[in-house]
């Protein structure tokens, strides 16, 4: 540490960041993207909680709905995959703050729909500039954490997501018999643009960013010395960063060295979690109201799909910290399984039927998570990206095709019984997987057991 009002040659930036203790600036950067991946909760899960309404507002059958749902899912793929090379280019700041200003354009055009095809097209092209929120806030904050608490400040943000589409189900159940669908996107958009003028105001670049690119050397060192006040630089000050590697490996090295089976196995999981997780997102509160509730209370229990998750995210990682990833990640989605297959049973209580839903929500949405921190364990560090990203991209594909598939079961009348126990054929074949990586992948000597899970990523 230099003395203060002594300027500094060279200051690590990695080290120092990695090093340091958390302050005011950490806490800004925190705060800032907790409420922006919050109202990105919010606002991907949205369409499914005004689904019901939609439906009557438009006179259209349930099942046209389904494009709508998997048009957003597509649009959050694009984006993720574009703008985080756009970010590695350009900056975090601007791309995340870019994507805020225009997903809350976009929600609050939305509000104006006047057919099912502009909702379709709408949701898609917002979900081209949700696609790079979470990578976006996950990476400023990872950059900004000290080493020690890293993951579980990145898995805080992760659950601000969920948390988001939780809170959700309590506005709109609030609000929509009171002001109609619209003023749920007038909403979502209004409160993401205070935010995004909030960020432009207070949300700084990645330091480390800042340091490799060499550009805007006084922005690095204004923000500096607000992360330390005791820095100080002058014109001979060097700025070094301990970069992490992020492109990683050709994926085709996931298939060698007796990695195939465990790499399809990971992207068996991802696929199958994804697609019952974005199904019941999507389509719960409309198939709950098939079952003779009301709206307001069908979008309540689709809240506590959310609230199971977000709840079930600490719970698990506190159970993977004992027992270990494979063994708990098997019986929870065994145990998501059966609770998925039950929510359409006939003669269920509310209070039974909601206490099976946060069940189902703790397994399927708070089993991701501990997907992603499995993949990040057990591939090596030159392949670690890769093998996350490619995981979680070949999931995005089941997040497409479960909300679609979903809307064709309805379209073929199917009923609630007979969609849920279809909804928990993947849930039953994410157990089998895992019980099958029990025989087939070999975690490192330090194993899962001693790791937090990593956030989740939709």
């Amino acid at each position: 540490m230099n003395n203060p009002g002594q300027a500094a040659n060279t200051i690590n930036i990695g080290e120092l960041l990695g090093n340091s203790r958390i302050g005011p600036l950490q806490i800004q950067v925190f705060i800032l993207s907790m409420i922006c991946l919050i109202m990105d909760g919010f606002d991907v899960q949205a369409m499914g909680y005004v689904a019901p309404a939609v439906v009557t507002d438009f006179g259209v059958a349930r099942s046209l709905l389904g494009p709508v749902f998997s048009a957003a899912n597509f649009g959050v793929l694009i984006g993720s995959l574009v703008f985080s090379v756009v970010a590695d280019k350009i900056g975090r700041r601007p791309v995340l703050i870019g994507a805020t200003l225009f997903f809350s354009a976009m929600a609050i055009v939305t509000a104006f729909a006047q057919s099912v095809e502009q909702l379709l097209w709408m949701r898609f092209i917002a979900g081209i500039g949700m696609g790079c929120i979470i990578p976006n806030a996950t990476a400023l904050v990872g950059e900004f954490s000290p080493k020690r608490s890293r993951v579980t400040l990145m898995m805080c943000i992760t659950v601000g997501f969920t948390a988001g589409a939780a809170i959700g189900g309590f506005v709109v159940a609030w609000m929509m018999p009171l002001y109609g669908w619209r003023s749920v996107f007038i909403f979502g958009g209004i409160v993401p643009l205070v935010i995004a003028l909030l960020m432009i105001w207070g949300m700084p670049e990645s330091l480390q960013f800042l340091s490799v690119s060499g550009r805007n050397r006084d922005q690095l060192a204004r923000w500096l010395t607000k992360l330390d006040p005791t820095i100080r630089v002058d014109a001979s000050t060097r700025f070094i960063a301990n970069e992490e590697k992020r492109a990683g490996a050709p994926f085709v090295h996931l298939f060698r060295d007796g990695r195939t089976v465990s790499t399809i196995l990971l992207w068996v999981v991802n696929f199958m979690n994804l697609l019952v997780l974005y199904s019941l997102s999507n389509w719960l509160p409309i198939v709950v109201t098939g079952m003779g509730y009301d709206t307001q209370t069908a979008v309540l229990i689709g809240t506590v799909l959310q609230v199971g998750g977000t709840i079930g995210t600490f719970g698990l990682a506190w159970l993977i910290a004992r027992a270990g990833f494979i063994p708990m990640l098997a019986a929870t989605f065994a145990i998501a399984t059966l609770s998925i297959a039950f929510i359409g049973q006939p003669g269920l209580s509310l209070a039974m039927l909601t206490a099976i839903v946060f069940i189902a929500g703790w397994g399927v949405i708070g089993g991701q998570p501990g997907v992603n921190a499995l993949s990040a364990t057990y591939y090596p560090t030159s392949l670690r990206t890769t093998g996350v990203g490619w995981g979680l991209g070949i999931g995005r594909i089941g997040a497409i095709v479960g909300p679609y598939l979903g809307g064709k079961l309805l379209e073929w009348q199917w009923g609630p019984q007979d969609l849920f126990w279809a909804a928990a054929v993947p849930a039953l074949i994410s157990t089998v997987t895992m019980v099958a990586m029990m025989f087939t992948m070999k975690l490192p000597a330090t194993t899962a057991a001693t790791q937090r899970p990593a956030p989740v990523a939709h």
